[in-house]
């Protein structure tokens, strides 16, 4: 068995299970890399193979701390009363993300993870109580470092952030005034599977399966529009049987990927 290891070798896989070489599959071949594709988009929405998750490290610049502090405005006016306006500022604290980002969880600053000042607190635990591992307990630390934490946590709180995949925008709404040239930002993120980097998606056996059934689905579209005409020799084409197979090979495929591979819903959270 040929193992499909590019676009075009898996188009020939999926026609070649409905029978290419035999029959004619009459489908374009515009129609059947739109039907790759969107099985391709449907694996990575629901599949976790069709995913990774990623930390990427980004250095923010003086560009990114000009453009946070600067706003768009719009302007709108009334729908009864076009003389009555109003104006509205909205922010551009965002960091452009790549394209294949489809959701971020969480970003992660290093800027006062280890603060080397001699009035901080934590320099001072271990200065003081911690410098040779035997002069307090372990145990005691670690409750200070949780007690530490949860006050960050309510006195200062986590960074709000927006992200929508359409938009390739991360939206920090923080105080960026507080942000330095060269810091860098870890954002945890969701990331789509490119399979022309990584082609053993392509050997994926659930997409290849429904990829075919979309392929026979527009089959069976493209033939039931000549539902009623007799070819030569008699012949008659039952594309709304083709059709109904498909729709119902589709549902059956799907309903096993979001049930048993889609990624569990919290990794959209943020």
């Amino acid at each position: 068995m040929a193992i499909p290891t590019s676009k075009s070798t898996f188009k020939s896989y999926c026609l070649r299970n409905l029978g290419f070489g035999v029959i004619d599959i009459n489908v374009s071949d515009d129609q059947t890399d739109d039907r790759i594709d969107e099985a391709l988009q449907y694996f990575a929405q629901y599949h976790y193979d069709g995913i990774e998750k990623m930390y990427l490290k980004y250095q923010v610049t003086q560009t990114d701390i000009d453009r946070a502090r600067s706003n768009d405005t719009t302007t709108s006016a009334d729908t009864s009363d076009s003389t009555i306006t109003g104006s509205f500022q909205e922010g551009k604290n965002f960091i452009p993300m790549p394209a294949a980002v489809v959701s971020v969880s969480n970003i992660f600053d290093f800027s006062n993870a280890s603060s080397s000042s001699m009035f901080d607190i934590r320099y001072q635990l271990r200065l003081n109580d911690l410098y040779d591992f035997s002069s307090t307990s372990i145990i005691n630390y670690q409750m200070t470092m949780q007690q530490l934490d949860m006050l960050s946590h309510i006195l200062t709180g986590e960074v709000p952030i927006r992200y929508n995949q359409h938009q390739n925008r991360l939206y920090l709404d923080m105080a960026w005034d507080q942000m330095t040239v060269d810091e860098f930002l870890i954002i945890e993120c969701y990331r789509k599977i490119d399979p022309d980097t990584y082609v053993d998606i392509y050997d994926d056996i659930y997409l290849k399966r429904y990829a075919t059934a979309l392929i026979k689905r527009q089959w069976g579209a493209n033939l039931s529009k000549f539902n009623g005409v007799a070819t030569l020799g008699g012949v008659s084409m039952n594309g709304e049987q083709i059709y109904s197979q498909a729709i119902e090979e589709i549902q059956r495929l799907e309903e096993q990927i979001q049930l048993s591979f889609e990624t569990p819903i919290d990794y959209m959270i943020g």
